[in-house]
């Protein structure tokens, strides 16, 4: 898929990822933490699976009420990978409630 056939594609979710200067990365859309660890954080959004890579990673903020999660460290690696992709993982929401 080329990149003008991304912009065609009309999802009708809005989903913001903010980074400053690489130590604060603001998510907002966010459905669920898969997981957490102090290298890697995996975040199930409307748009697909966000893994974000660095270190000293750290959950700043988690609201289900407003769907934002604040990820702060030293931030060097964002990707998003398709919802169909994803691995069967418990998420981390999951493992504080039961």
């Amino acid at each position: 898929m080329t990149i003008d056939e991304r912009k065609t594609i009309n999802t009708g979710v809005i989903q913001n990822l903010i980074l400053e200067n690489r130590g604060k990365l603001s998510i907002s859309g966010v459905l669920d933490v898969l997981s957490i660890d102090d290298q890697v954080v995996m975040v199930e959004t409307e748009l697909g699976l966000l893994t974000v890579k660095g270190e000293n990673l750290r959950i700043n903020k988690l609201s289900i009420d407003t769907s934002e999660v604040i990820v702060e460290g030293d931030i060097s690696y964002l990707a998003y990978s398709d919802k169909e992709n994803k691995e069967n993982k418990t998420s981390f929401m999951s493992k504080i409630f039961k």
